[in-house]
Formats: C-alpha cells, sequence, structure tokens
C-alpha cells in the first residue's frame, strides 16, 4: 500500500524499472509507444489511440509509427498532470510530475503502466507484470532537490557511455554533452530548444527558473562538471 498522499501542486519524483531489473523497451518503436502513452493519458478523458487497428476482431496492437494513423475527432485535453520532465532507460523510467486535479498522479499512473503493459505483453507474446511493483514516488520538498532533479534525470543516459557521471569522472565533458543531446529519449531537447516531442511536457513552470533553453543548457553543462549535491541526498533520487 502506497504511503503517500499526492496533494495538488506539489511536485513529485516519479520513477519505476522493469521486473527482475529486465529491460522494458525492446525497441524504438515501445520508446515511441511509451513516450506516446505519456501524452494520451494525460488527460480527464479516456485515451484514444490513433495507432489502433479498426477491426474489433483484431486484438488491440499499436500500428507502425510510420504509418498514417487514422483520422479522429480530437478534444481538448484537460491534464490532470503537469509532466515537467521525463526519461526513458533501458530498464526503467522517470517522471517528475506536478498533481493538477485530486487523484491525477494516480490515474495517470495507472493507465500508463496497464496500458504500456499490455501493449509490450501483446506485441512480445508474453504475460503477466512488466514493472516491479508499484512505482515510486518521491515528494520534492527541498528547494536544493527541485534545483537538481531536472539535471539528474536529464543526466541520466550518461549511464550508457560515461556511468562515472555520478561521481564527477568524465573525461571528456563535450562529448558527454553531445551524446545527450543525440539521445532522444527525454524531454532534454526540448528543454534546450531542439523540438523533439513538444507537446508531450509542459516546460512554462520549469523554465521560469531556468529563464530560456541557452540558459539551460550551459547550467546543465556546468552542473555535471560541478555536482554539488550530496551522495545521501542523491541516493535519495536513484532507483533501490
Amino acid at each position: 500500500m502506497r504511503n503517500i498522499q499526492f496533494t495538488e501542486g506539489e511536485i513529485y519524483h516519479v520513477y519505476n524499472r522493469g521486473i527482475d531489473k529486465r529491460s522494458v523497451f525492446g525497441d524504438d518503436k515501445d520508446r515511441f509507444r511509451f513516450i506516446h502513452d505519456l501524452f494520451e493519458f494525460n488527460d480527464e478523458e479516456p485515451a484514444v489511440n490513433i495507432y489502433y487497428k479498426k477491426d474489433p476482431s483484431v486484438s488491440l496492437q499499436l500500428q507502425s509509427y510510420e504509418a498514417k494513423p487514422r483520422k479522429i475527432e480530437r478534444h481538448k485535453r484537460k491534464l490532470i498532470v503537469e509532466l515537467l520532465a521525463f526519461c526513458l532507460m533501458p530498464n526503467h523510467f522517470h517522471l517528475l510530475l506536478r498533481q493538477r486535479k485530486e487523484g491525477g498522479i494516480s490515474a495517470f499512473m495507472h493507465k500508463l503502466g496497464t496500458g504500456y503493459t499490455m501493449s509490450f505483453n501483446q506485441k512480445y507474446q508474453r504475460s503477466g507484470s512488466l514493472f516491479q511493483g508499484s512505482y515510486k514516488a518521491i515528494l520534492i520538498k527541498e528547494e536544493s532537490h527541485f534545483i537538481h532533479l531536472p539535471y539528474y534525470i536529464h543526466l541520466n543516459p550518461l549511464d550508457l557511455t560515461a556511468p562515472g557521471w555520478r561521481e564527477r569522472e568524465i573525461k571528456d565533458y563535450k562529448k558527454a554533452m553531445r551524446f545527450l543531446e543525440n539521445y532522444r529519449w527525454s524531454s532534454y531537447l526540448d528543454y534546450i530548444g531542439q523540438k523533439n516531442f513538444p507537446s508531450v511536457t509542459q516546460r512554462k513552470f520549469l523554465l521560469s527558473f531556468f529563464e530560456e533553453p541557452r540558459h539551460y543548457k550551459k547550467e546543465m553543462a556546468k552542473w555535471l562538471k560541478d555536482i554539488d549535491i550530496g551522495e545521501s541526498d542523491l541516493n535519495e533520487f536513484t532507483l533501490e
């Protein structure tokens, strides 16, 4: 049973990983699907997947993202959370969420976890849980944590190429930053002004602190070089 009570207007770091630390994204189509779900499920209304087959006799399955979607009438979304930032890793994900309405985060995460697991299980002909139990959620209470978290979330992909970043053991900072600028599966590119998945996140709130995309990119590189957050604080952000 979850021991955290979500409150409207508060910000939470939400994350989870695959059961037995398994990969939860088999290919780029899976990553597109998850990001698509981040968008579709952030709505008071039931999600409508424009890539589902029309034939009701066929089990729901995601069509190729290169395929032309069927035309449907779209309604204006009524957001239940603000998705401030996100990052997908091979076996886990990070989200920075602010609740907009009562029960918003719980509803969003239930739809996201259930919907993505169903599509993943069908595609790979498996059954059962995909993620390791309930997602973890940490209330961001300290201003210092709030300032560090967007950087931490967006720097996670460096685990794939320069895992020493957490201990400030990076020999080539320019190479590390280039890697991040070529990693599509996070909200980082949208924060530095390169359109990637601009409709998925609500960036106005964070950018009010970081001034502008160019400044965020500059501060990101600076934070990577001069991390001043304590190890115990950083551990609070990481997966157990």
